[in-house]
């Protein structure tokens, strides 16, 4: 019997290197299958998230600003028993910006399942 390195037998030896040559791919795609798509799905959803983040504090910093100008800028028509107007009008402008935004999305998905 042919003996290798530290005493093994060569078929031995040939066996061993096969498992861990096999141990070693197995690894390597799982690694390429699961751990690389993995990462980019988390800068991609860090981003969106960020994303998201941002444009709904403009959108408060917007509701905000137009609340003020109502309150400042029109003048003694928004004062005493009319002083929740310019709160309703906020509520509402910011109710249709949503179902615009609902709306659009929902025309992108039926466009997008569409064969």
């Amino acid at each position: 019997m042919a003996e290798r390195d530290h005493g093994i037998p060569a078929e031995s030896r040939g066996i061993q290197e096969d498992v861990q040559g096999l141990f070693q791919l197995v690894v390597a795609y799982f690694k390429q299958e699961t751990v690389v798509p993995l990462q980019s799905l988390g800068r991609y959803l860090g981003l969106g998230l960020a994303g998201a983040l941002l444009f709904g504090l403009g959108v408060i910093f917007l509701a905000v600003g137009a609340l003020r100008a109502l309150q400042t800028e029109t003048g003694d028509t928004f004062t005493a028993n009319w002083s929740w107007v310019p709160y309703v009008i906020v509520v509402v402008g910011l109710a249709l910006g949503a179902l615009i935004v609902w709306k659009a999305r929902g025309a992108r998905n039926r466009k997008a399942s569409r064969p």
